[in-house]
């Protein structure tokens, strides 16, 4: 697999446009991007500029503090899968974590999976705000619930990915989901580290740079 396969390429500050998002459409396919990763608002303008073609359509839901009600992410991604998303990227509820309230953890990622069915659904943990015994307790939560992808941040958080993080979350997951990096990956040679500690997608704004660099 070449770099650009593994990056989601992503544009999720308030203030984009619909052109900036064509644009983002229109660098994804020159580039031969995996995925674009955007908010559920833009979902119809970005399906219309990738039709017929290999990049997906990510939308994110929940996002980005991941606590309104379970009800509500799941209109958001059903909403999201009629506006023609091909996977799913959730945040969990982090103040459900932190209270140790998992069984609701975990019964909200798995209504969220059954509502989406066989479309890949990617867990959103916000590593930045949890301890160890939390990211272990969030990734196991993730696996139990039927996710396909454990993501380490929203971006948006005190800090994203770090390589940490992920070699803790590969050993709670192993081979039984797929983990996302995203959030401050900017560089071709921090996306290659993060490929060789087994990530299988990079969230990133930086994707052009990325697969740029020589």
């Amino acid at each position: 697999m070449q770099i650009q396969d593994y990056i989601d390429h992503t544009l999720l500050k308030p203030t984009a446009t619909v052109t900036d998002i064509v644009n983002l459409c229109k660098e994804a396919l020159d580039h031969k991007f995996h995925a674009i990763c955007v908010n559920g608002c833009h979902a119809k303008t970005a399906k219309e500029q990738l039709r017929d073609s290999d990049v997906k359509l990510a939308v994110v839901i929940g996002f980005p503090l991941g606590a309104m009600s379970t009800a509500s992410k799941i209109h958001e991604a059903q909403n999201s899968l009629e506006d023609g998303a091909d996977e799913i990227d959730m945040v969990i509820n982090v103040g459900w974590l932190k209270s140790g309230k998992f069984d609701f953890v975990q019964q909200e990622i798995e209504s969220i999976k059954k509502a989406i069915g066989d479309v890949v659904l990617k867990v959103i943990i916000e590593t930045c705000y949890l301890s160890r015994e939390e990211k272990i307790k969030a990734c196991n939560l993730a696996l139990i619930a039927g996710a396909d992808f454990v993501k380490t941040s929203t971006g948006f958080g005190t800090h994203g990915a770090t390589f940490e993080d992920v070699k803790l979350m590969r050993e709670v997951v192993g081979s039984k989901a797929k983990i996302k990096a995203s959030g401050g990956i900017k560089d071709k040679a921090t996306a290659i580290k993060y490929i060789e500690l087994g990530v299988s997608r990079i969230g990133t704004s930086s994707g052009i740079e990325i697969v740029s660099t020589v």
